[in-house]
């Protein structure tokens, strides 16, 4: 029953920094400065890019020698195919978005369709969460609740911004601030969704999970690395707005993997 409980909380924990995101709109008149977004993408970028190394691929390694297989072999086989399953998802998006704008106000098409690309990539971190505490679950000693929560956590600290981004540009469009704020909440609904499904079929990816954290892994990092450090270093990249997104990569990746090391 504890375990449940663990697992109940954990699977929420990065709606709630979507939530949280969200909730911007009621705080804030206007979206956030071109510096402070920068800080926040950047801080969230490096949260993942740790995330993905101590809390997926490391137990996966980890989990494969346990089973008697080279750690490698999953680890790299399971990453690639989590970078290749979204390299196709982002080639079939424009055939996606093609047909949605049709459908869609000319005015709310923009945040519509951002609307569609974030709850579209929050599914894969959701499958995340489950994976790794789906490991938990099946007590594997690579695993702890510890390292679960972490990755949980960082998931969490990512979609903050990420809420804020879908809800602060729908009070341009003539939304009210309720009405903002629900979409922003709904784009993280897909995450628990994505994981309680994934521990629905534990049973089953018990044997192959080495490849399935890896296949987690390569999805966030594939996130990380074409959607938050570019903008963290959009504009000038001589100037301080440069520097601020650098060093908030780097302050997100000593965070987490401080989490993960210490705690796990």
């Amino acid at each position: 029953m504890y375990v449940t409980l663990q697992i109940a909380l954990g699977i929420l924990i990065p709606l709630a920094g979507t939530t949280l995101g969200a909730a911007a709109v009621f705080v804030l008149k206007r979206q956030p400065g071109v510096i402070l977004s920068k800080a926040l993408l950047g801080f969230a970028a490096g949260v993942m890019l740790a995330a993905s190394v101590w809390s997926l691929l490391l137990p996966a390694i980890d989990m494969a020698e346990g089973q008697g297989v080279a750690g490698w072999i999953p680890s790299v086989v399971g990453f690639f195919l989590g970078v290749g399953f979204l390299l196709a998802l982002d080639a079939l998006a424009p055939v996606l978005r093609k047909k949605c704008e049709g459908a869609l106000p000319a005015g709310n098409r923009k945040t519509s369709l951002l609307l569609f690309a974030v709850t579209l990539h929050n599914i894969p971190e959701g499958m995340a969460v489950g994976v790794i505490f789906a490991g938990f679950a099946a007590d594997s000693t690579a695993i702890s609740a510890a390292g679960a929560f972490a990755l949980a956590i960082g998931i969490a600290i990512q979609n903050v911004p990420e809420g804020a981004i879908i809800s602060m540009p729908l009070l341009s469009d003539g939304y009210t601030r309720h009405r903002a704020f629900l979409r922003g909440f709904l784009s993280g609904v897909v995450e628990p969704l994505g994981a309680l499904v994934t521990l629905a079929l534990a049973s089953l990816i018990t044997p192959i999970l080495p490849y399935i954290l890896s296949f987690a892994a390569g999805t966030m990092v594939y996130v990380t690395v074409q959607e938050l450090i570019p903008e963290a270093q959009a504009g000038d990249r001589t100037g301080k707005d440069a520097a601020v997104g650098t060093v908030s990569i780097a302050l997100g990746f000593a965070l987490m993997m401080l989490l993960d090391v210490a705690l796990g």
